[in-house]
């Protein structure tokens, strides 16, 4: 076998009965088959059930927390310039495919569901469309569950086979076979083959089989042996009748209109508050800690879903802390493959990049003061500042200023050298100024106006 015959071995046919490694992924029904599955031909009847990715709300949760924050940041193209800094390119394909990928999706419509069908399903699968100069013009995401790679050609090529955006369907037909540079694809980890990723949700599958069973369990007991709030007590002895009378009596003033209102209790009543058991604190742990590894699974810091025991200090922070691990892997990941696709060269030379000081608008305290200290420290120019906060550029602010106390450490060994020379020099007097008369005119008289003075007084 070949490399390439190993590399397509995945997504050739295999043998009736033959093994195959799970988990699986069910694309028409969604979610996954367990691995234990293999071990029996009769798995429907072991009590194996597909898990679902859609049935979890801690999942749905992290996705969602990619999917709207990288639709937040603003995309665009950088070129690098010779003096060190960058310029904004403006008059490429790419930059304005960033600005309105196709003729009915915003750029933030497009990143929304891109980035949530690549964390759903580990892969997501653009059509790109060509213009007259064979630059991509536009993007159209198509059907992560129906669209697949195709097994490799015997000379290499890669080609797709697309399908389940509707608008497609209908100008080009439902299935298109698409070769890979019309094919914008980006994938998170492929474990099995190069082309395939492979979604968080399958290394979450036993805590959401976990959590949707405990689930199923408590909805079950809520609905057939639910048990009160309250109940009430009391040492006498009572007859059916009377007992069916008291509860009647309490239903009626603590229910309906009268929800909230203090009800008078007779014969001695004593409300007892049914508290939580042991068991049902326990199912509360679990449910907390399954939660807690599907958010490791996604890198998601707790509290950006709104868990979590210690906050940050500030807005700032706790953006840098998911920057620095999984939205910023998910932002770069997203970036590169979008410059590779069009052919940039990449950094630090030509590249895309994605704005997220947008997701500090929400503070506006810190994005003051971050775009001060930008100012302060000569890194920014006044105008740049005033830009990013949507203000009219001003006379004089398109030039760099530092504050003038700010000086290199060699500053003051230099001024202490310069006082020592200055004081091996012998002192020279300055020479003698002409007195000013009172009404400021100069009392000085040249030496040939007091001559001529002289010969006329003779």
């Amino acid at each position: 076998m070949n490399f390439l015959q190993r590399l397509a071995a995945p997504f050739t046919r295999h043998v009736e009965g033959a093994a195959r490694p799970g988990p699986w992924y069910l694309p028409l029904t969604g979610g996954w088959l367990p691995a234990d599955v293999g071990r029996y031909w009769n798995w429907w009847q072991m009590g194996f059930d597909p898990v679902s990715s859609g049935r979890s709300a801690m999942v749905e949760a992290c996705i969602g927390a990619y999917a709207q924050t990288i639709a937040m940041c603003p995309g665009d193209h950088w070129r690098a310039l010779g003096n060190g800094g960058r310029e904004r390119v403006s008059t490429s394909a790419i930059s304005r495919i960033l600005r309105r990928p196709n003729d009915y999706q915003s750029i933030s419509d497009f990143l929304l569901n891109a980035v949530w069908s690549l964390y759903s399903h580990g892969n997501a699968y653009t059509l790109a469309l060509r213009n007259e100069r064979s630059e991509a013009d536009e993007l159209h995401l198509m059907d992560s569950a129906t669209s697949s790679v195709l097994p490799i050609a015997e000379d290499g090529s890669i080609f797709y086979k697309l399908a389940g955006n509707d608008i497609i369907d209908r100008r080009f037909g439902k299935l298109l076979l698409v070769p890979a540079r019309n094919v914008l694809h980006i994938r998170l980890h492929a474990a099995k083959h190069p082309l395939v990723g492979a979604s968080p949700i399958e290394a979450a599958a036993p805590q959401m089989a976990a959590g949707n069973a405990a689930l199923q369990q408590q909805i079950a007991f809520y609905l057939n042996q639910a048990r009160p709030s309250i109940m009430l007590t009391t040492d006498q002895a009572l007859t059916a009748q009377q007992i069916t009378d008291l509860r009647d009596a309490f239903a009626d003033q603590s229910r309906g209109d009268n929800a909230g209102k203090t009800p008078v209790l007779a014969r001695n009543l004593k409300p007892t508050v049914v508290s939580t058991n042991a068991v049902d604190a326990q199912l509360a742990e679990i449910l907390k800690l399954n939660d807690e590894a599907i958010a490791a699974v996604f890198r998601v810091p707790l509290q950006i879903l709104g868990r979590g025991g210690t906050p940050f200090a500030s807005t700032e922070a706790l953006m840098q802390s998911w920057k620095n691990g999984g939205l910023g892997f998910a932002l770069n990941h997203i970036e590169e493959a979008l410059g590779n696709f069009v052919g940039l060269k990449g950094q630090p030379d030509e590249y895309i990049e994605f704005d997220t000081s947008a997701l500090l608008r929400s503070s506006q305290k810190e994005f003051i003061e971050t775009q001060a200290a930008a100012v302060r420290g000569g890194l920014k120019k006044i105008n740049e500042a005033r830009f990013d906060m949507s203000l009219p550029s001003v006379d004089g602010g398109d030039d760099i200023r530092v504050q003038q106390q700010d000086v290199p450490l060699t500053f003051w060994q230099e001024q202490q050298q310069a006082q020592l020379e200055a004081a091996k020099k012998p002192l020279q007097l300055p020479p003698p100024q002409p007195k000013e008369s009172a009404d400021g005119r100069s009392a000085r008289i040249s030496f040939r106006r007091r001559a001529y003075a002289d010969s006329d007084a003779r």
